[in-house]
This record gives C-alpha cells, structure tokens and sequence, in this order.
C-alpha cells in the first residue's frame, strides 16, 4: 500500500527518492511526519523491489530486524542506497548502512531534526569530530582512504600537503604537516596522477623511486583543470573522448579533477563537446571568437584563424575559463578531428551563498538550502542560525560562529575566505534577502578586495509567510513588511513607513516587534494603524513560526496583548477587507462570487 508523498523527496543532496517504510500502526505514525513517500507494511518485499532505484530508505523498525532485511541486498558501499531506522516512538534515527558514500549519516541528521530525535552516528569520524576524507566538500578523494583515516583517527602522523599550491581543504589546514619519515600516511591535493615523491594513490608497502617505504596515500582531487575543446563539424563523441583522455594522459593529470569544459560559441551544443562534459559530470563554456582571440597563446593558427576568426580554440578557451593566473598545463594536443589543451586554475573559485534557513524548523527550509550548506567548506553565521542547522553540518566543514549584531563582521569574514578561493556559507534564518544578511554582504562585496568573488543569494521562507499559513491568508492582497527595530534606521522614518501603510490600506507584517529594551514601537505603530482602520480589524500574532513553543494566536487591533510579544513574533495587521472566515484570517483577492 502507498500513502500519499510528502512534501518533498529527494536524498541529502536533492536528487533521487527517499523512501519511508513502516510496519506497526505507531511506525505509521512516525513515518507521516516525514517529508517522504510512506510504503506501509511488506518491508521486505518493498525493499527488495525498490532497492536498486531508491537513494535512500527510511525503515521505522528495530535495526536488528532491518539488519535482516538488507543484508542479502548489500553489494558496494559506493552504490548501495543510504538505510536510516528509526524506532517506532521517534526517538532515534540510526544510520544502518551507506554512512558516507550514500548519505546516510546525512540523512539521519536530518530525520532527526525533522522528528526532535537523536541521530545515533557510529562512524568514528563523526564520532571523534574528525573530517571524513572522502566526504570533503568540493574534492574527490582517491587511494587508501581507510588507512589514512585509521591514522588520523589512532592520532598518529600523518603527511598533509598541497602537491599543486592548491589550498587545502578548510577541515584540514589545522592538521596540516609534512611529517616526513614519520608519518604513517600522505593525504595530498593533487591533480596529478601521481604525488609527489613518485607515490601512486593507494600505495602501500611498495617503495618509491628513493628506495623508501611507500605509504598509504589518499590523493584529493580538486576541481582545478578545465579543458579546452575544438572540433571539426564532422568530430565524433568517440573523437573527442579519446583526444581528451590522451592530453590528460600526456600531462599526467587526473580526470577527476577537470572543472569544465571550455570551447568556442559556435561548438556549444556540438554533440562531442558536450558528450566529453557530460561524461566528465560538468559544464561547457564557451566563448565568443573575438574573446578567444584577444588571449596570449603559445601556438596560434593562421589555419585556425581564417576558418574560425580566432588564432586558438582549445588553448585560449582553457586559460580563458579558468581564469586570471592560469597556467596553460597541456599545451594543444591535435588529432584529425578534434584539439584539446589544459590549464590549471591559479587557485579555487571562490564563492559566497546567502542561505535562507527558513523561519524555524527542518520541515520549512528548502532543498536548495540545505544542498548550499551541505556542499560548503565554511559556513559563517550567527551562533543561533547555525544551531538552526545543526543537522545538516559535519565535521568535514569549518564553522565560525559569530554573536547576534556583528552583521559585518559575518561578511567580511566570509567573503575573506571566498576570496581565498573556499565556498563559503553565510547562514540566515527567514529569507536571506529580508532583513537579513544578503544586504550587508552585497555591499561589502563590492570592496575591491572582493572583486570576482561570486555571491549566490539562496532564498528561503521568510517569517511573514510562514505567519500567513498559520493564520489562513491574510497576505492575499498587496502587503507591505516593516521591521520596528531602530537599532539602525531611526523611529521617525520607520513610523513614517508605517504610516504611509496604514493610509495605503495595506496588511502590514511587523518584523522585530518588541524586545526587552525596545517596549514601546509596537504600541506606536498600532496606534498608527489604528488612526486609519477600525478597532475590530483582525490581528494575527505567530511567535516561534516552525519551532518548538510555536502560538498562533488572531485578536483584534483593539485587543493586541503586547506584553506578549517578543523579538520572535510576526504580527500581521489586517487591511479594511480582512475578515474572519472559520476562525482563519483571510484577505479577499476580490474574485466575482
């Protein structure tokens, strides 16, 4: 039997499905809190059936029995499906198998916040507050994982480097050393096939070309090279793949660590350029042949030039796409059909996401935000917004926690590090671009010392409409938000906005009401409202929106008890049409009946 889907699906990262399976009649229960499509009942059989195409199940079930039920279906921890279970009193979700490669741990963070549960996390790197290395954002790790883990977990030394000048992961720069002889493993940033000191990823017990005893060698691929692609009209995708695996054979780089790719506008949708991107997993840019031409190559073509209007595809294309700095690693390798070079980013593109949390709880944020804040290497925010998140980090992230009013100095710090080339996550609750963090950041972003560094504003549900749904629809006609904090625009031109409100006849959502030392705004704004709307007018007052403790409560303009408000209610002002229907606040849209 299958119930109806939540509202949403997808795994951590927000593709693919989550399933949920319950057995008894509480597990059912449990099992409709959650944002997943329900299978109730044969969760053998569910399992078995579903096993292949599912990222992810949710089994509200004793783990014993769970145990049972996957066992015969286990194949490979890189493409067996995260399994969460979790007891039939919602108390605790357990990841059973898929921790890291699949998302499980993930996974149980988030069922967990979405319960009020605890997340039970066996894995010893999260266990011990240690950095997964094959979990670290924006890097592809290779070789003998597991015994570099089991090093840096048994606290022995371990050899940490940056083979290339790449920066190292955020996670990492605290552990960073090069330990020589005593180290027990090598964990190297590289693009290459091999790491320095000739050590292929994964060695163990072999020698390198000293004579030395190999160790085990985790290599982590950054994503620092884009290839620069030119093709012939007639080039197969067969041409273009074996070309691009030759020039990377030939510059003896990695293929996991290509970026994009890179061609000129005319070659965009050319079905070889984009085959080699789509096998590669990533995007093709292109340029226009005047930009190409306008770049310093070492091997323009005359022939190139005539035929296209540029003396260089490939290799202009590949410096162009990554950017100032770059090195040219590859220079053109020609084959009949297609040419293909190499460069190499100076360093990583920075970049800074605005995230909108939502008003409270994991139920309300969106998928967008929690992928943003699950890709980042650092996050920055406000102590209270990043325990809003708290299910969606791990320890593989840097994260710099900051005091409620020290809004520029959350901006600077962040764009500092995007400017160094991490992604970087600035944490909001609401929506970003609504009395939140978004503003401030922009504008210091436009400091010289930030230029080129992007900024991604990641909206979310802001505070007035998760009030709204609460209360009924009172925002269904035009509406205005006003915070009443004076903290940093002074109480005569807020009372001004306000009163051009309430003469508009607009529903005003009053953001930042009324705090401990700011008692008074929220009499003097209903009092402005008051001078143009009657005393029966509907009020709505949300406090704690999507958290725990969260009061709804609708009351008159004339009855606001304002001893109850705090710096966390939204309170919602009806406009001269807003009514009472069923106990709900509606504004009319004004449709014929």
């Amino acid at each position: 039997m299958t119930e109806a889907a939540g509202r949403g699906a997808g795994n951590v990262d927000g593709t693919g499905e989550i399933l949920c399976l319950s057995v008894t009649e509480p597990g059912r229960a449990v099992a409709r809190r959650l944002p997943y499509r329900h299978l109730h009942g044969d969760p053998g059989g569910n399992l078995r059936h579903l096993w292949d195409d599912a990222a992810g199940f949710v089994v509200v079930l004793a783990v014993g029995a769970t145990v049972r039920l996957v066992a015969p279906l286990l194949g490979d921890k890189a493409t067996d499906p995260a399994v969460v279970c979790v007891d039939d009193a919602g108390r605790y979700a357990v990841p059973v198998c898929g921790g890291h490669a699949a998302g499980a741990n993930d996974l149980a963070r988030r069922v967990a916040g979405l319960l009020g549960a605890e997340p039970v996390l066996t894995t010893a790197t999260d266990r011990l507050g240690l950095p997964a290395l094959d979990r670290l954002p924006g890097y592809v790790a290779e070789g003998d994982v597991a015994a570099a883990t089991a090093a840096l977990l048994a606290g022995r030394s371990v050899t940490i480097r940056s083979d290339t000048g790449w920066p190292l992961p955020a996670a990492l720069e605290s552990l960073a050393a090069d330990t020589g002889p005593a180290a027990a493993a090598l964990v190297a940033v590289s693009d290459g096939a091999r790491a320095s000191g000739g050590l292929a990823a994964g060695t163990t017990g072999a020698a390198d070309r000293d004579g030395a005893a190999a160790l085990p060698t985790v290599l982590l691929r950054p994503r620092s090279l884009v290839v620069g692609v030119g093709s012939s009209t007639d080039a197969t995708p067969e041409d273009a793949a074996a070309a691009v695996a030759g020039a990377l054979a030939a510059g003896g780089l990695s293929p996991r660590a290509v970026e994009r790719v890179a061609t000129v506008d005319r070659r965009t949708a050319h079905p070889a350029i984009r085959a080699v991107a789509r096998s590669a997993g990533v995007p093709v840019v292109a340029f226009s042949p005047a930009a190409l031409d306008a770049v310093a190559v070492p091997t323009p073509s005359p022939t190139v030039r005539a035929a296209v209007g540029t003396g260089s595809v490939a290799e202009a294309a590949a410096l162009l796409a990554a950017g100032p700095g770059a090195e040219l690693v590859v220079p053109k390798q020609v084959t009949p059909r297609v040419t293909v070079a190499v460069a190499r980013r100076a360093r990583p593109a920075g970049r800074v996401s605005v995230v909108g949390l939502g008003p409270g709880g994991p139920a309300d944020r969106t998928a967008a935000a929690e992928r943003a804040v699950r890709r980042a290497e650092v996050v920055v925010g406000f102590s209270g917004y990043v325990a809003q998140c708290a299910d969606l980090l791990d320890p593989s992230q840097v994260v710099h926690e900051y005091p409620l009013g020290a809004e520029l100095e959350r901006a600077r710090h962040a764009l500092a590090d995007a400017a160094a080339g991490r992604h970087v996550v600035v944490v909001c609750s609401g929506d970003a671009g609504v009395f939140a963090m978004a503003s401030p950041l922009l504008e210091e972003a436009g400091a010289p010392a930030f230029a080129g560094v992007d900024v991604e504003v990641v909206p979310g549900v802001t505070a007035a409409l998760a009030a709204a749904a609460l209360l009924g629809a009172p925002l269904g006609h035009d509406h205005a938000a006003i915070s009443l904090s004076d903290l940093h625009t002074p109480w005569e031109r807020i009372a001004a906005r306000v009163e051009a409100a309430a003469a508009a006849d607009l529903v005003v959502a009053l953001y930042n009401p009324r705090s401990k030392r700011r008692t008074w705004q929220l009499d003097k704004a209903l009092a402005l409202l008051a001078g143009h709307r009657p005393p029966s007018t509907p009020v709505g007052l949300v406090t704690d929106a999507g958290r725990p403790g969260q009061r709804v409560a609708v009351t008159t303009l004339a009855d606001v008890p304002v001893d109850e408000v705090t710096m966390t209610t939204c309170v919602i002002v009806g406009a001269s049409t807003t009514r009472l229907v069923a106990g709900r606040m509606v504004t009319p849209r004004g449709y014929d009946r």
